[in-house]
Parts: C-alpha cells; sequence; structure tokens
C-alpha cells in the first residue's frame, strides 16, 4: 500500500537584504510556485519602500499572498498570520501550485511550521485601547511587572508585541509555553548565507536608493493619514527612525548612519535567531538558481 506525501512546501530565510525576495520569484517561476509573504510589515497598506515589499514589476506575473491585507491602523498578530497563510497554503496546494514561503520576520514562519505556538486568546478591544494611551515606557514597566521573562524574549520597543503580550497575560495569567505541532507538510528551508561585510553594503546601499525612491515621504504620508508616531516607531527601524528625522529630533545624516547601523545590527541578531535551527539548508550568497536546482529536485521528487 502506497504511503500518503504530505505536499511540499520552501521556505527561504537570511538577514535582511540577502536577496530573498528575487530567489522566491526565481524559484516560484522554475518550479511553477507561488509566494506567500512571511513579513509582519509588508501586511500593510501603504508600507512599501520601509518594508521593502516587492513591486507589482518585480512579482514577475507570479502571485504573491499577504501583502496589502490590513491597514497599518490595524493590528496584525502572529495568529492572524497563522490562519491567514494556512488558508494561503491549501489553496496553492489545492491548484498543483508550490507554496514558497519568504520574509524576514522567522517568528511567523516558525508559527506555521508549528514549532512555535501562539496563545488562544482573541484581540480585546477595550483593553487594547487603553493600553494605546500609554507611552512604550509605560508599558514595557507593565510587561516587566507582570512576565519579566517575557520581556526579556521580545522586542521591547515594539508596541504592538508589548500590547500584545500584555493582552494574553490580561487573560490567562501567563504567556503559555511554546506547544510544538506537526505541520501536514514537507518543509524544505534554504537559508542565504551571506557574509557580513557584503551584507553591510547592501544594507546601506539599499537605505539610500529607497530614501531616493521617497521612503522619507512614505512614512510622512502614513502620519498624515492617521498612524501615530508612536504607532510609527513600532513598525520597525525604518519608520523610527525616519519618524524622529520628520519630528525634528534628528538630522537626515544622522538618520542614515543610525538607521544603517541599527539594520547592520538587526541583520545580526537575525544570524543568530536562524542558526538555531539545524534543519535549514544554508547556500553562499548569491544563491542562483544554479546553485539550488539540484537541492529543490531532490527534495521535490523525493
Amino acid at each position: 500500500m502506497s504511503v500518503k506525501l504530505n505536499p511540499k512546501v520552501i521556505a527561504i530565510v537570511g538577514p535582511t537584504a540577502s536577496g530573498k525576495t528575487s530567489l522566491s520569484i526565481e524559484l516560484a517561476k522554475q518550479f511553477n510556485g507561488e509566494v506567500i509573504s512571511a513579513d509582519s510589515r509588508q501586511v500593510y497598506h501603504g508600507m512599501d519602500l520601509g518594508t521593502g515589499k516587492v513591486t507589482t514589476d518585480e512579482m514577475q506575473g507570479i502571485p504573491h499572498h499577504l501583502i496589502d491585507v490590513v491597514e497599518p491602523t490595524t493590528v496584525y498578530t502572529g495568529a492572524d498570520f497563522k490562519r491567514d497563510a494556512e488558508v494561503a497554503l491549501k489553496d496553492i496546494v489545492a491548484r498543483g501550485k508550490l507554496p514558497i514561503i519568504a520574509g524576514g520576520t522567522f517568528f511567523y514562519l516558525e508559527l506555521l511550521r508549528g514549532s512555535m505556538s501562539v496563545a488562544p486568546v482573541p484581540p480585546d478591544t477595550e483593553l487594547r485601547a487603553m493600553l494605546e494611551t500609554k507611552s512604550t515606557a509605560e508599558l514595557q514597566r507593565q510587561l516587566v511587572a507582570t512576565d519579566i521573562t517575557r520581556s526579556a524574549k521580545i522586542d521591547i520597543n515594539n508596541r504592538r508585541r508589548l500590547i500584545r503580550a500584555i493582552e494574553i497575560i490580561h487573560t490567562l495569567g501567563m504567556i503559555p509555553p511554546v506547544e510544538p505541532t506537526t505541520s501536514p507538510y514537507d518543509w524544505l528551508t534554504i537559508g542565504i548565507d551571506i557574509p557580513a561585510n557584503i551584507l553591510a553594503e547592501r544594507i546601506h546601499e539599499r537605505i539610500i536608493q529607497r530614501i531616493d525612491q521617497g521612503m522619507i515621504e512614505e512614512v510622512a504620508t502614513l502620519h498624515q493619514e492617521g498612524v501615530t508616531w508612536e504607532q510609527l516607531d513600532s513598525f520597525g527601524l525604518e519608520y523610527r527612525y525616519i519618524s524622529r528625522h520628520l519630528q525634528g529630533t534628528m538630522s537626515k545624516e544622522t538618520m542614515i548612519e543610525e538607521l544603517s547601523t541599527k539594520t547592520r545590527q538587526f541583520a545580526k541578531r537575525q544570524r543568530t535567531w536562524l542558526k538555531r535551527d539545524k534543519s535549514i539548508i544554508w547556500l553562499h550568497f548569491p544563491v542562483t538558481l544554479e546553485s539550488v536546482q539540484l537541492t529543490l529536485q531532490e527534495f521535490l521528487t523525493n
């Protein structure tokens, strides 16, 4: 009796600016695939240059999922991503296509693979509205007071994650431990191993390019449309430092320097996080179709 094989899924990981997006598109073209974005910021409308969102031209006709699905004034959680990504996975597989996951929010990927779990706590709109009135420092103090262990494991400058953690503790009394589950899919995770000096150059060049393309204006527009400075601060480095520049507390030159430095440090933390995962197959930058083709063919035919 033949054994039913789980559907195949490919994930592409690597530090920011390592070429995950372009590789995912090349693989999708070669292997009849569609891309699911695993990025906590690209789900938001209007956050394009600051998140490195793939453009329609760059997609080259490849369908992309979980891009531009909510407004930036909305809180979109890991649980939301897991739900929406599972729907997209089933849809892609049902149509005989290969799902390819690409994006820099590795926590999202781990949720999808089942190596991490989310707390079964629905949004509490009243609590969230109350917490939004607090400063980031007040939220940090509240989380430390209620769960000091959890506070050491999240980005304490990310208001959305602070609020979500407090919301879970408010409901359950604690952050529940991780409970891994078995994925219904067969996963291959490819890591892009890029030298630090090359990555640093790419990070700086990308920042300058995006500023030239209008990244500062993008942040200003988001604020004009109702996204507060504190919300922008929680959306990550680009929005944090450009917001400070727009508020007049930082010159453009200092902003670019700080953003480059902090992004390099962020990329280093991403590497550390990823190196924990021994299932990742690391390939040297630049990862070309030729260099990855044999690995993929073996995976897809076994």
